[in-house]
């Protein structure tokens, strides 16, 4: 969700990003007939994609650079704790710093998105046998996030590894390493050889298969906050069949999307954050001596002790609600536009 990452078991979601919400909602689903996928179901995720990522960026890329930095630094660093982190970069660097290292995620994570969104989907129909109108389990939902995660990891680690190396830079004008993202690969291939930019591969391959915590439970809140009626009293939300439930009152589609992606994403992140924080100081360590990713985790325990697994994770998840939220939000109503459901 960085990465993200993330995004997005609603109507499109639940059943595939493919679908539309009139498709899904019970008063226009017939699970006695057959909906079989079309080429349009299968490049929609894709395509939406793109608008998904760009939109983290802009969001998310402040407080991800406030969380790299303090994951990196560790307890030892030169930070006290991501407030510290954010004046400081601000005050001594400006406030273009914290989108240092911003032109590769702004291609990086909308190909990103829409590598993942659209294999998400294409895993879905693959799970659904190509039905559309087969409802998913949970954990059904869970193995398609886990295969686009791994899927994914193929495009966010070159991206990521870059975005990094950038991130971690303090030194300006002469004094950079780095003069950008063309000049970190560079040094990367002829370091590493032609495939340097993929050095992290199994570290982003392990965080990646946490997507199946994020787009599992991204199916349960869905299902839950659907089930949600209104109602005249307090706490004027109650569940369906509630003796006080206004059963024509439901929570609107979009506000769906809205709310259970922002909790998957933070449920997600509340269950990586320890391996985010040991792939991230994995690939920006020196190249010097660099240690494998399986003894990183040996080396954060014994240098930092449990705390130092949870460095940067303020940040991180206060940012995960409103990035990955509005994310999907947009991913979903471009995924509309795109199929001509007239509900933009």
């Amino acid at each position: 969700m960085d990465k993200s990452e993330v995004p997005v078991a609603h109507p499109p979601m639940a059943n595939g990003p493919a679908m539309t919400t009139a498709q899904y909602s019970p008063e226009y689903t017939d699970h006695n007939s057959t909906q079989m996928a079309t080429a349009r179901d299968r490049i929609a995720g894709f395509a939406a994609g793109l608008a998904s990522g760009a939109t983290k960026l802009f969001v998310g890329h402040p407080f991800d650079t406030v969380k790299i930095r303090c994951q990196v630094e560790g307890g030892n660093g030169r930070f006290k704790g991501p407030l510290d982190c954010l004046i400081s970069t601000v005050r001594k660097e400006g406030p273009r710093a914290l989108y240092k290292g911003a032109s590769i995620p702004l291609v990086g994570w909308a190909v990103m998105d829409a590598v993942q969104l659209g294999s998400l989907s294409n895993y879905r129909l693959f799970l659904q046998g190509s039905d559309k109108s087969h409802k998913l389990s949970h954990f059904e939902h869970g193995l398609a996030g886990l295969g686009a995660g791994w899927t994914v990891a193929l495009v966010a680690t070159p991206v990521e590894m870059i975005k990094m190396r950038l991130q971690m830079q303090y030194a300006v004008g002469a004094e950079r390493k780095y003069r950008g993202p063309i000049d970190v690969a560079r040094y990367l291939t002829k370091r590493y050889g032609v495939f340097g930019v993929w050095h992290g591969l199994p570290a982003t391959m392990s965080q990646r298969s946490f997507f199946f915590f994020l787009w599992g439970s991204y199916d349960v809140y869905s299902e839950w906050l659907r089930s949600l009626r209104g109602s005249a009293s307090f706490p004027f939300v109650v569940k369906s069949g509630s003796s006080s439930a206004v059963e024509d009152r439901s929570l609107p589609e979009k506000l769906v999307n809205f709310l259970a992606g922002g909790m998957a994403a933070n449920t997600f992140w509340t269950f990586c954050y320890p391996v985010d924080v040991v792939k991230n100081r994995y690939m920006t360590q020196g190249d010097d001596n660099p240690i494998s990713f399986r003894k990183m985790f040996r080396h954060v325990y014994r240098s930092e002790g449990i705390p130092g697994f949870f460095r940067g994770f303020v940040p991180s998840f206060i940012r995960s609600f409103p990035t990955n939220a509005s994310a999907i939000f947009v991913w979903e109503s471009t995924v509309r536009l795109i199929k001509n459901d007239g509900k933009h």
